[in-house]
């Protein structure tokens, strides 16, 4: 028996982008069962076009006008935990589908019930669609090293040194809803980025990868556009640009910052698995947050004395976590000499 598929939309003042995204949802070659749209109070003809396009769909479409602005995150949260079908695939309001994006992400459920995450990837394209030269995998660096280390099941470690799934291009089964939601708890500051958080879509695939298997499908089934009124955007990575002080003083500020956002961002995951483990089988991720964290707490709390660091960056070394969960040696010199 086919399992239903939900789509779970989030709108927002999206009227000049909606009706191309919602006619490639129809158009797609495997319609889903239902599309839920929250729509977070807009302002331009957003309402009227979903329900013009609800009249005449060939699957049912169910719009929720919220009754205040709730923000993109918490948006995804409600429109989410409205959805009846066996998986769902989160969607944005100004993009465009390619015909064969759900029926490929279907075939990779049906694979394994261990599969708890499809996503793909996607071209990035400009307002009228004309391609950027570039996919989304290249822009966070979802390398092959991480695509095979996701293959073998260590999606997970690979969500952990960073985000690769990106939210309109990922579907995941309903059964973990209880284990992602709520969302809003997600704004976590990290990487001493001040004006970034860990959003929905990088909090669903690290907590099903905590538990299940994540399938990369490596084929552009999205167009993923860019344009200047989008709330979360893509472009390629540039290198940081620091300010000028000492090297010494540069790294020691740069340590703490990273040290402490990353030790909180571990321990918020690992106290939802921790609550969640009698529903989910996530001893294995909890057992590697531990690891981690440790590693991290021993990384900052390094005395000022060099000597006096000689012994606890030894015990990481030969515990192999430097090598697991930084840069090796590399790590372990900074460590001593800084």
């Amino acid at each position: 028996m086919a399992e239903k598929i939900s789509v779970a939309m989030c709108t927002y003042n999206g009227a000049r982008y909606l009706r191309e995204q919602l006619e490639s949802i129809s158009s797609q070659s495997r319609c889903p069962d239902e599309l839920v749209i929250c729509d977070d109070r807009s302002t331009d003809d957003t309402a009227a076009i979903v329900r013009e396009f609800a009249a005449r769909a060939p699957f049912a479409v169910r719009l929720h006008i919220n009754e205040t602005n709730l923000g993109s995150t918490r948006n995804f949260e409600k429109a989410i935990g409205l959805c009846n079908g066996d998986i769902i695939a989160l969607s944005d309001q100004d993009d465009i589908w390619l015909p064969a994006k759900l029926a490929r992400m279907e075939v990779e459920f049906a694979r394994s019930p261990a599969v708890g995450l499809v996503f793909t990837n996607a071209e990035v394209v400009d307002e009228g669609l004309r391609p950027l030269g570039y996919t989304i995998w290249r822009t966070i660096n979802f390398d092959q090293r991480k695509q095979e280390m996701v293959s073998r099941g260590a999606a997970f470690e690979v969500e952990l040194m960073g985000n690769v799934v990106t939210g309109a291009a990922m579907a995941f089964r309903s059964r973990f809803r209880s284990l992602v939601l709520p969302l809003y708890e997600t704004a976590v500051r990290r990487y001493g980025e001040t004006e970034w958080n860990l959003i929905h879509d990088g909090w669903i695939a690290l907590l099903v990868a905590a538990t299940a298997d994540l399938v990369p499908i490596d084929e552009p089934l999205i167009r993923y556009r860019q344009h200047s009124r989008q709330q979360f955007g893509v472009r390629l990575p540039v290198p940081k640009r620091y300010k000028p002080m000492t090297a010494r003083a540069r790294a020691a500020e740069q340590y703490k910052k990273f040290f402490e956002d990353e030790l909180r961002l571990l321990k918020v995951i690992r106290d939802r698995l921790a609550a969640k483990r009698g529903a989910f089988d996530c001893e294995a991720a909890l057992a590697e947050l531990e690891a981690r964290i440790r590693h991290w707490r021993t990384r900052a709390s390094m005395p000022e004395n060099r000597l006096g660091r000689v012994p606890l960056a030894l015990t990481e070394l030969l515990s192999l976590r430097y090598f697991r969960y930084s840069n090796g040696v590399f790590s372990a010199a900074k460590d001593l000499l800084l």
